[in-house]
């Protein structure tokens, strides 16, 4: 059956946000739909709305093949596999030319802010898979370059409550982050648009926050202080091994500080306005909603 959207990485968390609004916020019918996911099986509750579920593995060129044959719009939303250096990078470029080869007329892609000479370790993943885009013969393209998701915060929240101290190596660097559900939204909108061009968002905030600004707002919803600790990003990195991450996952997560002391988060736009005709949610705002959550941290 003929299909306009298909959206891949459906059993995430961005994925089913995407799909979400596709149908209950663009009003996009079902039948109009694939979710494409390496675990279809975790989809039947969207199935039984009359989506398409497909089942595709970049690391599978059948699969993708499969997938991609009757898909007007695809949208590659950026794997997981960040333990294999440029595994990553090789699954994008081969599900651009399954998408090629399958005839799809608009290829989308979540990227992240400014990957080019940043920093942070696996930008060169993004920044490769832009490039292949912008080579391939797909007619038209939209590269989103999401900024990091208010979600990402609650990771150091935790060991910061439980400990008082929130160890950070990005001086007073800040970030426009943005809810992920609003990332979601503006994916889909940007899935219905209007075809043929070729864009890039990138998709924020309405402000950008240190981490001492975050931390003071966490403490607030919380009821107990953190005291941010600058530290350099080796201690950063000996810290993350310390208490059990393996030393390559503790230097790719040590590289955000240090993209963020960079500059490299902290560029706030109006692309998301532009593409949901709303302003995204205040991160003050989402803090208080997660009062709950962040009180049951504190050891």
């Amino acid at each position: 059956m003929k299909a306009k959207y298909l959206v891949s990485g459906a059993s995430g968390h961005l994925g089913r946000s995407v799909l979400h609004h596709l149908l209950h916020t663009s009003g996009v019918a079902a039948g109009d739909v694939i979710a494409a996911s390496r675990k279809p099986e975790q989809l039947a509750e969207l199935a039984a709305q009359g989506v398409q579920v497909r089942r595709v593995d970049f690391d599978d060129a059948a699969s993708m093949q499969s997938a991609f044959a009757d898909a007007e719009k695809v949208l590659i939303i950026s794997t997981d596999s960040l333990d294999r250096p440029g595994h990553r990078l090789v699954q994008h470029r081969a599900a651009i030319a399954a998408a090629e080869k399958a005839g799809v007329q608009h290829l989308l892609y979540t990227s992240m802010p400014e990957p080019a000479n940043s920093p942070l370790l696996f930008a060169p993943d993004h920044e490769g898979t832009e490039a292949a885009i912008e080579a391939s013969t797909v007619p038209a393209w939209t590269i989103l370059r999401n900024n990091w998701y208010f979600e990402n915060v609650m990771m150091s929240a935790g060991p910061a409550l439980a400990s008082g101290h929130w160890y950070s190596a990005a001086g007073d660097g800040k970030v426009a982050h943005i809810a992920r559900d609003d990332i979601g939204q503006a994916i889909a909108a940007a899935l219905v648009a209007a075809g043929g061009e070729k864009k890039v968002y990138t998709l924020t905030g309405a402000s950008s926050y240190a981490h001492r600004d975050m931390a003071a707002l966490i403490s607030a919803a919380a009821g107990k202080e953190i005291t941010v600790v600058d530290v350099p990003v080796e201690g950063l990195v000996q810290g993350m091994v310390g208490a059990g991450l393996p030393e390559p996952v503790a230097r790719v997560y040590a590289s955000i500080d240090t993209m963020i002391g960079h500059g490299g988060l902290s560029r706030i736009t109006n692309d998301f306005k532009t593409l949901t005709g709303r302003e995204p949610q205040r991160f003050e705002a989402w803090i208080e909603s997660q009062a709950p959550a962040l009180k049951s941290m504190i050891a």
